[in-house]
């Protein structure tokens, strides 16, 4: 009886930590209502809450995912479809990974120093290379959204890619140094290993889940992929990451996944 009572004592607790580790980071990642929770603004709160991302992308996806199919069931067509669903998630979200995208092509296609680069990339303006990426970005995933066999699927599609690719950001935030010493990166703290992998474990769960095995298996590996190449890229241009390095990689990683799913669904 005692074990069964630690048990549930144990459950209890991990459930009330992930509930207040989705407030903190919902209320970051998003302009949903989520509770305020007491310590939520403080240095490193957003790190240590950050194995929640994936269930907050699932909270998004759904959304985005709906959107997709009301669409349809207006019988719109499956390119519009998609546009509005990515619509709904950039207003959902904020646009703050497109921000973040626009941000790092921008600093890292106009700026020939570390310096200029982070300069370029704190300027709230965005250039010709932002305009391109946040273009080609939401004309890819668009464009693979309206391919695929289904609004089912494309919402199916939708959920596994915004999970799995903000799980897989505590990583990033956590084998890369900032390269700042104030900023987003700096400000929001290092997520502890176990911090890290929770996150990777419940963003590629849930692409599992509504991707199947062999679509969750293709879809890790292409996100994964694409987070690290922006990780890469980012430590040889500004020596670290930043909050807009992060928007990118989760840019990258969601059409990654999306490109992934189109092939294995």
């Amino acid at each position: 009886m005692d074990k069964w009572n630690e048990i549930r004592d144990f459950l209890a607790t991990e459930l009330t930590a992930l509930g207040r580790d989705c407030c903190v980071s919902g209320s970051f990642l998003t302009r949903l209502p989520f509770p305020s929770v007491k310590g939520a603004g403080k240095k490193g709160s957003l790190g240590a809450a950050s194995r929640a991302f994936p269930l907050v992308g699932a909270v998004i996806g759904v959304i985005a995912g709906l959107s997709l199919m009301a669409g349809a069931s207006l019988n719109l067509h499956p390119l519009a479809c998609a546009l509005i669903a990515l619509a709904v998630a950039a207003l959902v979200t904020g646009a703050l990974h497109e921000d973040g995208l626009a941000d790092v092509a921008d600093g890292f296609g106009g700026g020939s120093t570390k310096a200029a680069k982070l300069k370029i990339m704190h300027d709230s303006r965005i250039g010709t290379f932002g305009v391109l990426a946040v273009i080609f970005s939401v004309g890819i995933r668009a464009g693979i959204l309206a391919g695929l066999p289904g609004p089912g699927l494309g919402a199916a599609a939708l959920i596994a890619a915004a999970a799995l690719s903000r799980g897989l950001l505590p990583a990033a935030m956590h084998f890369m140094e900032p390269a700042r010493k104030s900023g987003l990166a700096a400000k929001a703290g290092t997520p502890d290993r176990e911090g890290w992998m929770k996150g990777l474990a419940l963003g590629a769960l849930l692409s599992f889940l509504f991707l199947g095995p062999w679509g969750g298996v293709v879809a890790l590996a292409g996100g994964a992929l694409a987070a690290t190449f922006v990780a890469w890229l980012a430590n040889r241009q500004i020596g670290g990451i930043t909050g807009d390095v992060l928007g990118a990689q989760q840019q990258a990683a969601e059409t990654a996944i999306l490109i992934a799913a189109a092939a294995a669904l």
